[in-house]
């Protein structure tokens, strides 16, 4: 389905399938024998979703053969690549923490259990905005789960597009006070201007000692549709009915790393073929047939 400025979605329909998607990732990548995340909510909450796809995913029952590139090398370094991105997006936190930061907000959160799952310091307030249907049907299956955040963990059920900065002060945010900000895996999703919006918000939102962790995907700007349509096909042979080049913004916009520091962020990258490297992970085959490319992992501070 084509994305539309009024769109709206839940966790197995449109951009809502995707962090469904990643989840199943990040599950796939903690049951690993030598796992670099341990994420213990992602597979329980895959199958609260209940897209037979993904829960045929964890159960090993996916015919990956039939994949573009489907062979086991690019299957295993599609969840390495969510596992350095996790870990990357984690060490963030935690080092923002480490920082003294005490407040995090974590847009479009999805299937994020960070809340849930990380050591966070005492007196820590994390802020998860999402979709209402997103924020409603996380927060009942994590209960269903018997759950127990580890930080004060307050959503903010509000759409992006909307005036969230608002919705997040009424929440009791406090924009005094340093900030971490995680955008994982959304800015893909946005349009150009609407890119430029967030970071827009965000700073002025925050004050020195904030820190921001994104990413930054070079590929969106001449992205491949038809590879991604492709893609797209193999996958509703095995039963997943879910277009990525319908549900992209693709095109022209603005360079993460260079509009951040527009804006007095101090920034850094690092490619994700680096961080596979460093977690001594094997990078992915020459023939990767990912249409976004290489991504750079983001993160800024603000002095």
């Amino acid at each position: 389905m084509t994305r539309t400025p009024d769109d709206s979605w839940d966790l197995a329909s449109s951009v809502g399938a995707t962090a469904t998607m990643v989840a199943a990732a990040r599950a796939l990548a903690s049951a690993a024998p030598d796992a670099l995340i341990h994420d213990p909510f992602a597979a329980p909450l895959v199958r609260a979703v209940g897209i037979e796809f993904f829960t045929r995913m964890l159960d090993g029952d996916l015919d990956l053969s039939a994949f573009p590139n489907g062979s086991p090398e690019r299957v295993q370094a599609l969840i390495d690549s969510m596992a350095v991105r996790t870990r990357f997006f984690d060490d963030c936190c935690t080092a923002a923490a480490a920082a003294g930061v005490r407040q995090f907000v974590i847009l479009a959160s999805g299937l994020d259990s960070r809340a849930y799952r990380l050591d966070w310091p005492d007196g820590t307030v994390v802020y998860e905005i999402d979709q209402p249907d997103v924020v409603e049907f996380k927060s009942r299956a994590l209960a269903n789960l018997g759950a127990q955040p580890t930080a004060d963990r307050r959503t903010v059920a509000i759409d992006l597009r909307d005036d969230w900065p608002s919705a997040l002060r009424d929440a009791g945010f406090d924009a005094g006070v340093p900030t971490a900000w995680l955008a994982e895996g959304l800015l893909i999703y946005l349009p150009a201007e609407a890119q430029d919006r967030l970071f827009d918000q965000i700073t002025e939102l925050s004050v020195p000692g904030s820190a921001v962790a994104t990413e930054y995907a070079p590929g969106i700007m001449d992205f491949d549709a038809e590879k991604a349509r492709e893609m797209s096909e193999s996958l509703r042979t095995q039963g997943l009915d879910l277009d990525m080049s319908s549900l992209v913004y693709a095109g022209q916009r603005s360079h993460v790393m260079e509009y951040l520091g527009s804006l007095r962020w101090h920034v850094t990258g690092v490619p994700r073929n680096d961080l596979l490297t460093q977690a001594g992970r094997p990078l992915p085959p020459v023939d990767d047939n990912d249409a976004l490319g290489e991504i750079v992992y983001v993160s800024a501070q603000l002095s």
